[in-house]
């Protein structure tokens, strides 16, 4: 992974203003469409009033403007945007282009964590959900280091990620167990959560997640030059001042974090992180003070992008987003093992 271009701050800033530009007018356009269209001119002006103070929601539109499809959409953008920094993260770490919390188990974790959590009736406590899935995101990571053999020595990056698809499977088959014992209702509501889920984004889950994001973001992006560091050679880290195996939990650590509360809120939404993470490598460089601000825009304009489609295609009926991304991701991900990409 090379850092083939020189990033300086005003470089991170214009490229990241252009990143939010295209964010809200990929956020403008998802707002006017729709099983119910809204003129795209109206759709702004809303806005406009709704900043300014002089709004009043009455209208149908407006309702389903600011109600239903501006909840959803910031929801998404921040799912979004946590996914892809954990895909960066983990493709760091591990040097491998195909790492990321769907496909070492982490998302699963956090998923079962977040079911087990809603049967034994945590989400009648405040952060109950999501403090069980963090637990299940660091349970996942702590067995896929075990099994891999972080106890006895250096990791083997391979070794990392096939002892994540193990974990993940085993976690999958949990996952079906506990919905095979849950009664028909709770059944659907899970089972189209696990798929992903952005349409019961409440204004209590948006903060939640935006708080987690923000703080992680911030967190993650204060290692960025150790993470660049380790992308070349940790033997060339150590000898540079950087402790590699702390800072490796660390980065371990506040990412199951972000990406717990993303799971938790929405459901399991696969491959968002290999994507995103690995295009906007080829197209900026990996040096990360640059690619993790880039991805996660991206990776929430992409994600809104995908709840957009989702919305549309069978409208009014809706699709899961991690049906879309799916079929997005898997083409991709084998065009990555065609190329041995890792």
């Amino acid at each position: 992974m090379p850092i083939y271009r020189r990033v300086t701050s005003a470089r991170v800033l214009q490229i990241s203003a252009l990143m939010i530009l295209i964010f809200l007018a990929l956020c403008l356009v998802s707002l006017s469409v729709g099983s119910v269209h809204i003129e795209l001119g109206h759709v702004f002006n809303s806005l406009v009033s709704a900043l300014t103070g002089n709004l009043s929601v009455s209208s149908e539109e407006e309702l389903i403007l600011f109600s239903v499809r501006l909840p959803r959409i910031i929801f998404a953008g921040i799912v979004g945007a946590a996914l892809s920094l954990g895909g960066v993260i983990f493709q760091a770490i591990l040097r491998n282009p195909l790492a990321d919390p769907y496909i070492l188990g982490i998302s699963g974790g956090s998923a079962l964590g977040a079911i087990i959590g809603i049967l034994i009736g945590a989400s009648s406590f405040y952060l109950g959900v999501p403090l069980l899935a963090f637990g299940g995101a660091l349970a996942t990571v702590f067995l896929v280091f075990v099994m891999a053999g972080g106890t006895r020595g250096p990791l083997l990056d391979n070794s990392l990620l096939l002892s994540g698809v193990v974990v993940n499977a085993f976690f999958s088959a949990a996952i079906l167990f506990f919905l095979s014992i849950v009664n028909s209702m709770e059944l659907h509501s899970i089972t189209f959560w696990l798929m992903g889920d952005l349409s019961r984004a409440s204004f209590k889950e948006i903060c939640v997640a935006a708080l987690c994001l923000i703080v992680g973001f911030v967190l993650l992006y204060a290692q960025s030059r150790k993470l660049n560091l380790i992308v070349q050679g940790e033997d060339t880290a150590e000898h540079l001042g950087v402790n590699v195996e702390r800072t490796k939990q660390w980065l371990l650590v506040v990412t199951s974090l972000i990406i717990s509360v993303a799971v938790s809120l929405a459901g399991i939404i696969g491959f968002v992180g290999i994507m995103v993470p690995h295009l906007m490598r080829l197209i900026f460089g990996s040096d990360h003070r640059l690619l993790l601000p880039v991805s996660a825009l991206f990776g929430a304009s992409f994600l809104i992008v995908a709840d957009t489609i989702a919305r549309v295609v069978f409208a009014p009926a809706e699709l899961p987003v991690g049906v879309i991304t799916a079929l997005c991701g898997a083409p991709y991900f084998i065009f990555l093992l065609k190329r041995k990409a890792y």
